[in-house]
């Protein structure tokens, strides 16, 4: 969000980093995660040998809504860049982070996301830039770099 609260334009530098492919499949799979766990809850036999009772029933779907639902959190990935710095929200836990503690920007290794690294010698998943998002994803990491060498950069005409 920009300092006046609104959500910038998609194409503007400050616009906010998700992946597209991994998001994609992850609410796909949600909801077909979820569809097949009840389902299952629903057409299994209530009677004879391999009988479910009402509890097998239910626990069934709630263990379907809770797949369903860690699925959607990944598709909840973003990082959102400020002119202040960058929160990035991940799986578990978010980072707010501030330029100028940002070393650089890059995929290390065989990462399938994009890395930052800090000042402090920590480094930080950027899990909303996904490597399999392919030229995408390059354009992204190119784009928070290019955020993270600017507010990195002195001020014009500071000695």
């Amino acid at each position: 969000m920009s300092p006046s609260g609104s959500v910038p334009p998609r194409g503007s530098a400050y616009a906010v980093f998700r992946p597209r492919r991994g998001a994609w499949v992850a609410r796909v799979s949600a909801v077909a995660c979820a569809l097949v766990f009840t389902g299952l809850a629903l057409t299994t036999p209530s009677t004879g040998r391999m009988a479910w009772s009402l509890t097998d029933r239910v626990m069934t779907v709630v263990l379907g809504v809770a797949f369903a639902a860690l699925l959607w959190r990944f598709a909840a990935l973003r990082a959102i860049p400020t002119p202040t710095g960058l929160r990035v929200v991940n799986l578990i836990r978010r980072h707010d982070v501030e330029w100028a503690s940002v070393l650089n920007v890059g995929y290390s290794g065989g990462t399938p996301w994009a890395v930052l690294e800090m000042a402090d010698t920590e480094q930080i998943a950027v899990m909303a830039i996904q490597r399999s998002d392919g030229a995408f994803a390059q354009r992204e990491a190119s784009r928070l770099a290019a955020l993270v060498s600017h507010h990195s950069s002195p001020p014009a005409g500071a000695p």
